[in-house]
């Protein structure tokens, strides 16, 4: 065999053996997703939950219990709350996406029955540490109407019962269930930064600053007011991050007020020009930083301040550390002043 046969010969091995490869590896990732059995099964286009229409009337409890935490959405007189925050209202719009999603939720193609593989799809039993979300649907009498594991991977649903290893892909959609945020409206409160007039702090010293600026001036504009006028300003920036703060207020978690341990650190008013006043106060709990909120009706405020209490009356909300900085700055660190 000459050497050009030699070298031809040797390149169609490694074009072949390339191709096996290629093979091997598709048939592996088909295998992992769809446990080595085909796709198709006699309940594709059959709702994954069925009679939920009539389930759904008498709902009491949807319960989510996922590896590190568990949540549940109860009925109430005034609506559905959610039940950890101690009857917080939960978002209107995410339980209808809720409860309809269920509803028109349908098999999919099948996917794997490997218990090892559960988890590579969301699907691992939440109870035993597994990725996957576990919803309990009670009704009336607090009897377990629907179980359900659901798992979500980039945009599609996977799900399976409880108490069988086979998996499905599911056609439909579901709102977010990772994380019981996702069901709390708590965008309270929506003030452009250019409504801002004015602010008023009394740090954890005692010590009281009045910050102003005039209608039109930029956000660096706030300077010390009547009584505070003579105080000389150390920062602009200081001054315009707390007299903005308000502004982007984004809590992350809500509980009933009664159930703060400490007493207020610190004090922070905003007003708006047109006469819109919050009041917030800010408290240093073992669990973290928790402020609450009061708005002022004032004029053409009065509409938006009966709309930010009905949100805000009676509750705490946790906001992150570097909010709470903006809302608790020392005077001292914006003007000069005697200590």
């Amino acid at each position: 065999m000459s050497l050009t046969q030699s070298t031809a010969r040797r390149k169609r091995l490694v074009y072949l053996a390339s191709i096996a490869v290629g093979l091997w590896v598709i048939l592996g990732l088909t295998s992992l997703s769809r446990g080595g059995q085909g796709t198709s099964h006699d309940r594709i286009g059959e709702p994954v939950l069925a009679g939920f229409s009539q389930t759904r009337t008498e709902a009491q409890r949807y319960r989510f219990t996922l590896d590190n935490d568990s949540y549940s959405l109860v009925r109430s007189a005034s609506g559905w709350l959610l039940e950890e925050t101690g009857g917080y209202p939960v978002r209107r719009d995410r339980f209808s996406e809720l409860v309809g999603g269920l509803e028109t939720l349908v098999f999919d193609e099948r996917r794997t029955d490997d218990p090892y593989k559960h988890d590579r799809i969301g699907l691992g039993d939440p109870t035993e540490g597994g990725n996957g979300a576990l919803l309990e649907v009670f009704g009336v009498d607090g009897e377990l109407e629907n179980s359900l594991i659901i798992g979500r991977k980039n945009d599609t649903i996977y799900v399976r019962a409880p108490d069988e290893a086979q998996t499905y892909r599911a056609e439909g959609d579901l709102p977010p269930f990772y994380n019981r945020r996702a069901w709390l409206d708590l965008d309270i409160i929506n003030i452009d930064p250019s409504a801002i007039r004015s602010v008023r702090i009394v740090d954890s010293g005692g010590r009281t600053l009045y910050l102003r600026r005039a209608e039109g001036s930029d956000a660096r504009s706030f300077r010390p007011a009547p009584p505070d006028q003579d105080d000389p300003l150390i920062s602009r920036l200081a001054a315009s991050t707390t007299a903005l703060a308000v502004t982007r207020l984004s809590p992350t978690d809500v509980k009933p007020a009664s159930d703060l341990v400490s007493n207020p650190i610190a004090r922070h008013i905003s007003e708006t020009f047109d006469g819109l006043e919050i009041d917030l106060r800010a408290y240093r709990e073992p669990t973290g930083f928790w402020v609450t909120l009061r708005a002022v009706e004032a004029g053409e405020g009065a509409r938006r301040a009966e709309v930010i209490n009905q949100k805000a009356e009676g509750w705490a909300f946790r906001v992150t550390d570097y909010d709470f900085q903006d809302f608790t700055p020392s005077v001292l660190s914006i003007v000069e002043r005697a200590p």
